[in-house]
């Protein structure tokens, strides 16, 4: 339910986005998923899976949101990711974590977009990030990736990004 309240109106292109995306990489074959746009470069399931891993590690490792369910899907993208993911497995990691965020920009308001987040990691710095910083930088995060997948799909001549 959108109010005037929440943050799911300023965030309203998001939720197409995702919609896209999934279009996307629904029907996809395991050998298209295997794609690359050159030597080096991660393939479109490996992307796919980056983009929900990001998620997870950003609002629930972060922020402390959404289910621990969604823990196991943060490790697809992980050190060597030796285990390319089917297109059903991706849609469902998409969807699942798009609903973790939709879920909390719904119940959010502008007033929460200052609290802040803090890490500390062994091997860097202690580093804080307010709710608002982590909103965006997931977002941009999906958008930079979204786009990455489907550069590498309409180089092999299949559909991409209809936007």
């Amino acid at each position: 339910m959108m109010t005037t309240n929440n943050l799911t109106m300023f965030y309203q292109g998001w939720p197409e986005h995702q919609h896209l995306l999934v279009k996307m990489i629904a029907p996809l074959t395991p050998e298209q998923l295997a794609l690359r746009d050159s030597t080096g470069q991660r393939p479109v399931w490996l992307l796919t899976a980056h983009v929900i891993g990001a998620r997870i590690r950003w609002f629930r490792g972060w922020m402390g949101e959404g289910d621990p369910s969604l823990d196991p899907l943060d490790l697809w993208d992980q050190g060597d990711a030796p285990t390319p993911r089917t297109a059903a497995e991706l849609i469902e990691g998409l969807e699942q974590t798009w609903a973790m965020i939709a879920g909390c920009l719904d119940r959010w308001t502008g007033d929460n977009l200052a609290e802040t987040f803090t890490k500390e990691r062994p091997d860097r710095p202690i580093i804080s990030r307010s709710r608002g910083w982590i909103i965006w930088h997931v977002l941009e995060h999906d958008i930079h990736h979204g786009g990455e997948i489907s550069l590498t799909l309409g180089s092999h001549g299949l559909p991409a990004l209809d936007l």
